[in-house]
């Protein structure tokens, strides 16, 4: 990774935490998107089947994290931390969740790919994949910052730079709150237990 895009992901980082689109241990900020969400995204998951992962009569929040299947670190310990976190919520707080892995390298990952990856991790979490055009936007939406960088002398060739959260969405994909990288699922944990306890509502 550069210095300087290392730099430039550091201070998203740090911004992460100045934003007020996170919560304390009484209330969950929420936090506006000045753009209606994209109806009807539509990304590849298990046997290539499209997924509409904003299907409004799915009533489950979205907990979508954007990576890539080859990440070295970033990627693998994020996951880890969700699947941590799932593990540790009872099945009425997990059944209105629904986990997603969405990757930002369809050049690479296909959408078995991806599905394959996400489910090593746990079985809830759905794997996703779709073409750039389809996924940039997406990403876009929430600030996620990521660029290909060329490997020298690697037979990966390139890897991805990209910021790491885990967005927190309503059926429709409006942004309730997200949760930067971290090396414990407790503020994950954490997330889904006050959420839980919430009516989120659909945007008009």
């Amino acid at each position: 990774m550069s210095k300087t895009w290392s730099l430039v992901l550091l201070l998203a980082f740090a911004l992460g935490f100045g934003i007020k689109s996170y919560f304390t241990n009484d209330e969950v900020t929420e936090t506006i998107v000045k753009s209606t969400p994209k109806k009807n995204v539509v990304l590849y998951g298990k046997d290539e089947q499209p997924v509409e992962i904003f299907d409004t009569n799915d009533s489950r929040i979205r907990v979508v994290y954007f990576g890539f299947t080859r990440c070295p670190d970033v990627c693998p310990t994020s996951l880890a931390m969700l699947a941590g976190a799932l593990n540790q919520i009872d099945e009425a707080t997990k059944n209105k969740f629904r986990p997603m892995f969405v990757s930002l390298d369809p050049e690479r990952d296909k959408a078995a790919d991806s599905y394959r990856y996400a489910q090593y991790f746990h079985p809830m979490i759905e794997g996703l994949s779709a073409p750039l055009d389809i996924t940039t936007p997406l990403a876009n939406r929430y600030g996620v910052l990521f660029r290909k960088t060329k490997l020298e002398n690697s037979e990966l060739k390139y890897t991805l730079d990209h910021s790491s959260y885990f967005y927190f969405l309503k059926p429709d994909g409006t942004l309730i709150t997200k949760v930067p990288h971290t090396l414990t699922p407790a503020p994950l944990i954490k997330a889904f237990n006050l959420l839980a306890q919430k009516e989120y509502h659909n945007e008009n």
